[in-house]
């Protein structure tokens, strides 16, 4: 399937992952995918203007929800995917790509879709078994948001998780329906995330589990 036509602008986040190749795990420990991702995402702040939302590493891939204020999401992301893909390499002694393809990116145009979003990330680790608590997650900008970890980039001010922090780590814990799971996903997978009317509950929408 040949890949979509990108969007580029300045006003709205991105929703942006990138995959290990083969969907192998990273081949060096993830602690130190962590500090090489951390430092790019410190550079691509400063020197590409990037402004973060959040992040999570995974053991064979990554989310990263952004905003680019200069409309260069291609130069932001060709910068760190190749950078990490370098240093990934060096340490683990291999000559190949550590990425499987190209990052994919999806532009999320409202707060509502934006909250999926943001729970569909944070809650990643907890689906896929590595935490009981999003906030236990330590390759997560939450964990250092809640000071549970060291700060090791600059994100922006969160104001989901700080306008009612408890609030917001209750809905973080709540689990989603098994649809409502696979309808973000599909969503986050456009180009624009996009859910359609179809996929929706005649009564009263499964996505409904903003904190409101």
């Amino acid at each position: 399937m040949p890949r979509s036509k990108s969007i580029f602008q300045s006003y709205y986040p991105y929703h942006v992952t990138g995959r290990s190749i083969n969907k192998d795990y990273f081949q060096i420990p993830l602690d130190e995918v962590w500090k090489i991702m951390s430092i790019q995402l410190t550079y691509i702040t400063w020197v590409f203007k990037a402004q973060i939302h959040s992040f999570v590493l995974m053991p064979n891939h990554f989310h990263l929800m952004l905003t680019t204020p200069d409309s260069n999401l291609d130069k932001i992301m060709a910068n760190f995917m190749k950078e990490t893909s370098r240093q990934i390499n060096e340490y683990s002694g291999r000559i190949n790509q550590a990425y499987g393809a190209r990052h994919f990116r999806c532009v999320i145009e409202s707060e509502h879709y934006f909250t999926h979003a943001y729970k569909y990330i944070y809650r990643n680790p907890v689906q896929a078994g590595l935490t009981v608590k999003c906030e236990d997650y330590e390759y997560s900008s939450l964990a250092f948001k809640l000071g549970k970890t060291k700060a090791v980039f600059p994100v922006l001010e969160d104001k989901i998780l700080f306008s009612n922090p408890i609030k917001t780590l209750f809905w973080l814990k709540e689990i989603p329906d098994e649809l409502d799971w696979k309808n973000i996903s599909l969503a986050m997978k456009k180009s624009k995330f996009k859910i359609s009317n179809s996929r929706l509950n005649n009564k009263k929408s499964h996505l409904e589990f903003d904190m409101l």
